[in-house]
């Protein structure tokens, strides 16, 4: 266990022993109406809060107590103390900080450090790294917890065949004995998950085989490592469930999913699916970045914001395969892949065009990501988890744009300066 997540864990069962945890647990209600003690409470009523399991509780009462959710309920069930001010939150929609379960960021201190502020201006409470992770900065700053900053996860260094003219960041690995020792060199490292590629990049190499995945999963567990993998292929797909795999950072790409498909992820309810849609290839609006970015960053992206019909299909296929996994009970995180920071609000989108309704997708992108890259003191608004929270001016559930209709960020009950660019 890393040493952040040990020191959260610690931080939450202290907390945990505080009255108002004991009295409200996370309910939506309470048999019996909460007096909250004022002393280093923050207190916050009146709108609308989607807790991320599913459940909404509207004209809210919550607090915050040392950055986590000391009470949380409807104002018929938490009493203000009489003379306490609260943040009056009527008209807005309060929803937890997202997860992204699938990035690849920069690797230098401060390129890094902006990368994660830049995440948090945009609401996001931790994002997950999957392979790219050389030595030093990248695992030395996951144990850094930063005001104002995303929090960071990471698998180190990935696990791959050979391949020549990409990153060399991954292990290049060609037997069972060097997929192995690839596993217990992250171990040693602490990294939070392995990461594979199974992949061969439209016939450019060969693919991890079989045998060379099934080793690495086992050895993972050993370790008690759980494994992400990139994936393109169904048939591939169906090997890595049945060697053991535990979420797949990629859905099926090259053709829509069949029955026998379906049966095994049936049979593997534990497995998530982390989809990562590509683009739609239509255009979109982009005005909300405006803020987020100088003029000339909104215009080079408006320059490709354009109809691209060849990717049409390949969305299609995706989209299709996302739908009906999550029609089936699968369990979906959010992750977007590659290295823009605003990228969850568009993925977000995506899904729910792909067939999600807008309240699985905030579910997604908020408790089943937290849970996917092993947080579990964040991801939802209940006693006891970090105060990660967005306030939104619109409801997402009535249109998942409204996500990036931000009016404030709180990590760990600290308001995010969403002032720069």
């Amino acid at each position: 266990m890393s040493r952040y997540k040990l020191g959260a864990r610690l931080t939450i069962l202290f907390l945990g022993v505080i009255s108002l945890a004991a009295a409200v647990s996370g309910c939506s209600q309470a048999p019996s109406d909460v007096v909250l003690e004022p002393a280093n409470t923050t207190y916050y009523e009146g709108a609308r809060v989607l807790v991320g399991n599913g459940e909404v509780i509207e004209d809210a009462v919550f607090s915050v107590v040392d950055g986590v959710f000391a009470a949380v309920g409807s104002s018929n069930a938490v009493d203000l103390p009489s003379g306490v001010s609260a943040v009056d939150l009527r008209g807005k929609t309060v929803m937890p900080a997202i997860v992204d379960a699938h990035v690849h960021l920069s690797t230098s201190r401060d390129a890094l450090t902006q990368d994660l502020r830049r995440r948090a201006e945009q609401g996001i409470s931790a994002a997950l790294s999957l392979g790219s992770d050389g030595e030093d900065v990248p695992l030395e700053m996951r144990d850094e917890l930063m005001p104002g900053a995303a929090r960071y996860l990471s698998a180190g260094r990935g696990i791959t065949m050979p391949e020549p003219g990409r990153t060399e960041v991954p292990h290049w690995v060609t037997s069972e004995a060097q997929a192995r020792q690839a596993v217990r060199d992250e171990a040693a490292r602490d990294v939070n998950f392995i990461k594979i590629w199974v992949d061969d990049r439209n016939g450019q190499y060969e693919k991890l085989s079989a045998e060379l995945y099934s080793a690495i999963i086992d050895e993972a567990h050993q370790h008690n490592l759980k494994v992400f993998a990139h994936i393109f292929a169904l048939e591939d797909a169906k090997g890595l469930l049945r060697a053991g795999i535990d979420v797949f950072a990629h859905g099926v790409r090259d053709q829509d999913i069949d029955d026998e498909f379906v049966a095994l992820i049936r049979q593997r309810p534990e497995v998530i699916l982390v989809p990562n849609l590509p683009s739609r290839g239509v255009p979109t609006d982009l005005s909300w970045l405006a803020t987020s970015m100088s003029a000339e960053e909104l215009m080079q992206l408006q320059a490709g914001n354009v109809e691209r019909l060849e990717v049409q299909a390949a969305h299609g296929i995706q989209a299709r395969n996302l739908a009906r996994l999550s029609a089936a009970g699968m369990t979906i995180a959010m992750g977007t892949d590659g290295n823009t920071f605003w990228a969850p609000h568009v993925e977000m989108e995506d899904m729910v065009a792909a067939g999600m309704a807008a309240a699985d997708v905030i579910v997604s992108a908020t408790q089943n990501s937290a849970n996917a890259v092993g947080l579990d003191d964040t991801g939802t608004i209940q006693t006891g988890k970090r105060a990660d929270f967005i306030v939104l001016d619109a409801n997402p559930l009535e249109a998942i744009e409204n996500t990036r209709r931000i009016s404030a960020v709180y990590l760990a009950g600290g308001l995010v300066d969403r002032s720069g660019r």
